[in-house]
């Protein structure tokens, strides 16, 4: 299940969710201890689609081409949860062009959802 702004995509044939830790200023004493602010965790996803046609790479890339949007999707944590996220590099490397139907597949679409 994944949502971008209340409508659901293409599920991806591969999905890493991560939560990540951001930290203000973190030093170590005089005893070596670690002094850490964290300030915050942010989820981030790792997705991969593909094979894909010109029309559903295109639906995919229209989906987030936004600054920052709603995403809907399952988290380790706290099971369905929406965030605003942006979208990070996109990378498709082409598969096949047939030259008499002027058909492109592309081999895969990677992207990562990035929490505001």
């Amino acid at each position: 299940m994944l949502k971008v702004n209340g409508v659901e995509i293409t599920a991806p044939k591969s999905y890493q969710p991560s939560l990540n830790d951001i930290d203000g200023e973190t030093n170590r004493n005089a005893n070596g201890e670690l002094i850490r602010d964290r300030i915050g965790t942010k989820r981030k996803l790792e997705m991969e689609w593909g094979p894909l046609t010109q029309n559903e790479i295109s639906t995919l890339l229209n989906a987030v081409k936004s600054e920052f949007f709603e995403c809907e999707f399952i988290d380790p944590l706290d099971g369905i949860i929406t965030k605003t996220m942006y979208v990070g590099d996109r990378t498709a490397p082409t598969f096949y062009f047939d030259k008499d139907t002027q058909e492109i597949l592309w081999k895969s679409l990677k992207m990562n959802f990035i929490e505001k």
